[in-house]
Parts: structure tokens; sequence; C-alpha cells
């Protein structure tokens, strides 16, 4: 299993979450997720503009294997997607918790962080997965 970044957060169903500042965070999915999913094949991304609330759908990645929706991990509004997955979704496999981030969103209730699993958390999360 690969490194897991020490500033991020985590959902069960494997987003992540780093805190940008101002206001905004940037979303993924783990290196986990990405190796559960196999090669991915096309991202279908939020509209920037676009408000989504904490636990919603509101991306889609499909692997060779299976699609799979995107959550947020918080309540916002979407500023910036990568567009660049468009063309490169394997971008996720190659690097899930750098230049494959999927949104960035201007959170709305910075508490709702608190809800999320700290790095040691979804450690340990993944382990109960592989017993």
């Amino acid at each position: 299993m690969s490194e897991i970044p020490g500033d991020l957060k985590f959902l069960k169903s494997h987003e992540w979450t780093r805190v940008d500042g101002d206001g905004k965070v940037t979303v993924g999915i783990s290196d986990h997720a990405q190796s559960l999913l196999g090669d991915l094949v096309y991202v279908e991304l939020p509209n920037v503009g676009d408000r989504i609330e904490a636990g919603n759908a509101c991306a889609v990645i499909e692997s060779v294997k299976a699609a799979s929706d995107i959550y947020a991990p918080v309540t916002g509004t979407v500023v910036e997607v990568n567009t660049a997955l468009n063309d490169k979704p394997e971008t996720i496999n190659e690097d899930a918790y750098g230049d494959g981030w999927i949104f960035t969103l201007q959170i709305e209730e910075p508490e709702q962080l608190n809800d999320l699993l700290d790095p040691d958390a979804y450690a340990e999360l993944l382990e109960e997965d592989d017993h």
C-alpha cells in the first residue's frame, strides 16, 4: 500500500480532501481506490459553479472494470475542475494524491472537515477491509 499523505482527510468511500486555505479544499480519490478500480478510462467532472452537498455524488470515474461515483466530502461550490483528466484519466492511476486531483470546492461549512477520517483512521479502515 502506498504512503498516505498526512495532510489529507478521507471519506470511508475513499475520497480524499486537502485543505488549501482561503476556504477551499481539493478533492480526489485515494491510491487504494484507484488500484481497486484499475485502469481509468473516463472521468465525468462536475461543473464549475455547481453547489454540491456533503455525501452526494458529484462526479463519476470509469475504469475498464466499473464506473464509480465520487462523493463530496463537504458542502460547497465547485470553483475548479481538473480538465486535464478529460484527456488523461490515467493521471489518477499514476498520481492519485497529486496531479490526479479531481475538483476544488469553496467550502461552506468548515466544521464538516471534523467528520472526515484522518490518515491513521483511514489506514485502519483499509486494514479492516483487507481482512
